[in-house]
């Protein structure tokens, strides 16, 4: 007999194959600007998009061509050119200043036959308007171990003059061998002056096992990055020289008149720890000289700094900055180089209490790869406002800041591209998939003026209403050294179906815990809600988006503070909207998790079930098999040191903020959902907390997912963890 299929898998199945096949826009690009036999002026614009692909189990990703005319103030006509085409193998692609070149850096699979050669081949291309002009084979060259694809050290950066080439791969490993290998010497190349074998070529014996720290959670091939030019005309690679042994280069970018590169330095000693969604790591601006080798700081060393952008007139660099350790994401200062007075003035301060009608604060991971405008004064960024996300323009020289988001609707904006005051942004809500939308950059003072064009719609879900509501915490429970602090929360609930009158809820605090949900397109709770639960997205004091004193107030009040944020929301929104209260569930991821688990354990006469994924349930125990120790001492309220030995009294304090004090209270039942590759919170942590329920004969389920990492982003984790999730909320909140 074949195994029952559970009611509404089919239904929900293809609920979520419709959701999930909504593209996500990843990048834009805008061509130079071309004439009309009339006079009038029009250019390119290239995107890319990314899209789950449930048949194949991947993302894909593709393009897709548009025109836009205009005439320097305004947009005249745009609109798509042809149909979208799947890239294939691209890693990094980058247009030459000029636009007349393109060079892409592609994976192609390997034709070797023998075991030991490498799967993939990666080859750097340049491509001019119609032909590809050059193919260089960098794992043939062997010049150095693979390039970097990501955005956390990568890059792809033409010279001014555009003849070279500037990238960042892994530093090259020597060969190494057994103490007892035995094989008949191979013919190497000969030194010249001796005949003798180079000593390069002769692998190392007793360096095989040998331990080569990397950069945590999502950057475990990343361990001594190097940078790397290609001479375009020579076909010649060098990796270049004068970096101090001490620092990991990464973002680099050529110097004005290519004399030298600029890069962001991070420092590895004693040890690396995490670098992933960690803005708080010890970094610094320097500059290499290409003829000396000369490398000389260009900030502040004992800062974090990331995002360097050069302006168009290559006078200045901006870059963002945060303080060494404390919160791993928290309110970044803007900071500017001057390149030719060598002076650095600081352009915007962190903001400590968001005000309506007042700049929020910048929160983000990275400024646009293009945020200059034509005047190399003014830059472009997107942040979090509270639970929205807006773009903003802001005046280098003055400082001052300009919404450009304001007569638009509410949700969540982000700048893909500036280009000659082209600029290029995406736009979604929790109900609506992103869309594509263009503007040209008024003149300075006139900036909320911006017209928006939407060049890419994308037709809303139907049977969602959503909106953003603010709680203050009860006198009790404020701050003492910071009073007043409120916090938000997004409810999307279902308008159609046979729950629509009175849902079930189902509660998702964020991860982090410095971050926050903007109202912008997430594919779990659309689809959630599609399903018939109203879904609440809980903002807690500690977000991103509320000023620095609300990131200031979480660290020493986890298992708390934030966890009576999320009660309080949950019982005020039962109290003034037509929910049922007695179908309530959690769900969490991370830090979200830590909070589910302190929920159900707190506060069992609330909730009925539980869905955690890579939860952290122990902080005592995770501080040692964690890619952030420090995250532990720091959220628990602890300094932390490098050299510091574990200590009674501290370990005692972590494990009276864990959810798992509280686990002789759960009686719920738990679903977790762990990936086997986390380096963040390691599935030991899960693994700890489903024993502990076991134990106690409380109902619970654990799914172990290979190849994943903390987020459980694949595309079959994903879609397998929506769909056991979905039936495990439905079966216990019948």
């Amino acid at each position: 007999l074949s195994p029952q299929v559970p009611p509404r898998v089919e239904e929900l199945s293809e609920l979520y194959r419709e959701l999930s096949q909504h593209p996500g826009l990843s990048a834009a690009c805008l061509g130079p600007d071309l004439t009309t036999q009339y006079g009038g002026k029009y250019c390119s614009l290239y995107t890319e998009w990314l899209q789950r692909d449930l048949a194949r189990a991947e993302n894909i990703k593709f393009c897709r061509q548009y025109l836009i005319f205009h005439d320097g103030a305004s947009i005249v006509y745009s609109g798509p050119v042809g149909t979208c085409s799947e890239i294939k193998g691209e890693l990094l692609s980058r247009e030459s200043p000029s636009g007349m070149l393109k060079a892409v850096l592609r994976k192609v699979p390997s034709k070797e036959k023998e075991k030991e050669k490498e799967k993939e081949k990666q080859f750097l291309e340049v491509w001019d308007q119609n032909r590809k002009v050059k193919s260089i084979d960098l794992t043939a060259l062997d010049k150095h171990g693979s390039v970097y694809d990501d955005d956390q050290f990568g890059c792809l950066a033409w010279s001014h003059s555009e003849t070279h080439l500037l990238y960042v791969a892994e530093k090259k490993r020597p060969k190494t061998e057994s103490f007892f290998q035995s094989k008949a010497p191979e013919l190497g190349t000969s030194d010249e002056d001796t005949g003798h074998p180079k000593k390069e070529d002769a692998p190392l014996k007793g360096e095989q096992f040998v331990y080569h720290e990397d950069w945590g959670e999502t950057l475990s091939t990343r361990s001594v990055p190097v940078l790397c030019i290609l001479d375009i005309e020579g076909n010649s690679i060098s990796v270049l020289e004068g970096i101090p042994e001490h620092l990991s280069p990464g973002q680099a970018f050529w110097s004005p008149e290519d004399t030298g590169v600029v890069f962001v330095g991070w420092w590895h000693e004693p040890f690396r720890l995490g670098l992933r969604y960690c803005t708080n790591r010890r970094s610094a601006l320097f500059y290499v000289d290409l003829t000396g080798g000369k490398c000389e700081l260009l900030s502040e060393d004992t800062k974090a700094v990331w995002s360097p952008r050069l302006s168009p007139d290559s006078c200045r660099i901006v870059y963002l900055e945060n303080d060494v350790l404390g919160p791993h994401q928290q309110c970044n200062r803007l900071r500017m180089y001057d390149w030719y007075t060598k002076h650095t003035s600081t352009v915007l301060e962190a903001v400590p209490r968001q005000e309506w009608g007042a700049f929020p604060g910048i929160y983000c991971g990275a400024l646009p790869g293009m945020c200059w405008a034509a005047d190399s004064r003014r830059i472009l960024l997107d942040t979090a406002q509270r639970s929205q996300q807006d773009v903003f323009v802001v005046d280098t020289a003055t400082g001052t800041t300009t919404l450009l988001t304001a007569d638009g609707p509410q949700g969540s904006w982000s700048v893909l591209t500036i280009n000659r005051d082209l600029l290029v942004a995406k736009f979604s809500t929790p109900s609506c998939p992103p869309m594509l939308k263009v503007a040209v950059l008024p003149p300075a003072g006139h900036e909320a003026q911006a017209q928006w064009i939407c060049l890419q719609d994308a037709p809303p879900v139907p049977g969602i209403s959503w909106g953003i509501r603010t709680l203050q915490p009860p006198p009790e429970q404020e701050h003492p050294q910071h009073e007043g602090l409120d916090f938000d929360a997004i409810l999307l609930r279902p308008t159609e179906g046979p729950t629509a009158q009175k849902p079930p809820m189902v509660v998702m605090p964020h991860g982090g815990p410095h971050s926050v949900f903007t109202a912008g397109w997430m594919l779990y709770p659309v689809a959630l809600c599609r399903v018939g639960f109203a879904v609440l997205l809980v903002n807690y004091r500690g977000s991103l988006g509320f000023g620095q004193d609300s990131v200031a107030s979480l660290p020493g009040n986890v298992g708390t503070q934030d966890v009576r944020d999320v009660q309080l929301c949950v019982e005020r929104v039962l109290q003034e909207e037509a929910l049922d209260a007695s179908r309530v569930a959690l769900v969490g991821g991370s830090h979200g998790g830590f909070l589910a688990c302190h929920l159900i354990g707190q506060f069992p006469d609330t909730y009925r079930a539980c869905v955690v994924r890579n939860p952290v349930v122990n902080i005592a125990s995770m501080v040692a098999t964690t890619d952030i120790p420090d995250w532990c001492l720091t959220e628990t309220g602890l300094p932390y040191t490098p050299g510091a030995l574990p200590d009674p009294a501290q370990w005692t304090e972590m494990l009276h903020k864990s959810p798992i004090r509280y686990v002789d209270r759960v009686c719920v039942p738990v679903l977790l959902m762990l990936g086997e590759d986390d380096r963040r919170v390691p599935p030991k942590q899960g693994l700890e907390y489903y024993r502990a329920l076991k134990a106690r004969g409380v109902p619970t389920r654990l799914l172990w997912y290979p190849g994943n990492s903390h987020a459980l982003a694949g595309v079959e984790a994903e879609a397998d963890g929506f769909m056991n999730m979905a039936l495990w909320l439905l079966k216990h909140l019948e």
